[in-house]
Formats: C-alpha cells, structure tokens, sequence
C-alpha cells in the first residue's frame, strides 16, 4: 500500500468521472482528498482550482487532479498559482512525459473529452511517472523561474 495522500477536486461538468475516479486512486494505494464540488450544480470551476493549487503550493500535498469538461479551464486556473506545474492530458503518453520530463504536480483532464477507462490509465501513468530529475531538472528550474 503506498500510503499516500492525493487531493481531487472538479467543477459540475467533471463530477460524475470524479466519483468514478476515486475509488480507483484508492485501489492504487492514495488517501483521497476531495475538495468538491460534490453535486452537477454549476459552479465557478477556478475557485476549485485555486484551491486546490494553493494546498499544494503549501505542500499539503505533492500531487492533485482537477476536472471539468476538458481540462483546459481547470489547468489555466492552477496554473495562475506558483509553483505549479498543471498539465491537460487527454492521452497516456501525455501523461508519461509531463512528469518525466516537466514534474508536473496537478493532472487536469475533461469528463467530456476522456472516459472513464482512459481517465483511470492517464491516472494510473501520471502517478507512477517518476520525474527524470537528472535530465530535466535545469529545464523544470527554468519553468519556476
């Protein structure tokens, strides 16, 4: 069991593949922290990014997942937040890359863009991605700069 904590947050058009998601981090091994939204009530979906960026700009967690309906909105939110490294990912290659290469900390992709299946592959590459420091670390510095 890695026994770790992961923090989840989504606006109404990501909550339904959220709540499929979750369980599956916790099959993973992940001590999931959702932050909401917990119904398909619209709501303003950068309040949930900002959020959750800012708790791991704190480090109260090192990694998080955003979603919404495609990913774009959420990752343009967290991005405003410093420190973070948000990324779209619509595929798994993506996934990979973004982390080996960019250590991206927040994983953003859209209900309405990804099914179920391939949101819990793009997860379960993101996570296991280690970041290939000694390669990318002058770049990634370079990104917070």
């Amino acid at each position: 069991m890695k026994n770790e904590k992961i923090i989840i947050g989504s606006d109404h058009a990501g909550y339904n593949l959220k709540e499929k998601v979750k369980p599956f981090l916790t099959e993973l091994g992940y001590e999931v922290f959702d932050i909401g939204t917990h119904s398909t009530k619209a709501i303003d979906y950068p309040l949930i990014a900002k959020e959750l960026a800012k708790k791991i700009a704190n480090e109260e967690f090192q990694k998080g997942i955003l979603i919404c309906g495609t990913g774009i909105g959420m990752s343009i939110a967290a991005n405003k937040i410093k420190g973070i490294r948000a990324v779209v990912c619509s595929d798994t290659t993506s996934a990979k890359f973004s982390r080996e290469h960019n250590n991206t900390n927040v994983l953003c992709f859209g209900e309405r863009i990804v099914g179920e299946y391939l949101a819990k592959d793009i997860c379960k590459i993101w996570l296991e991605t280690k970041f290939a420091e000694d390669r990318h670390l002058k770049r990634v510095k370079l990104l917070e700069d």
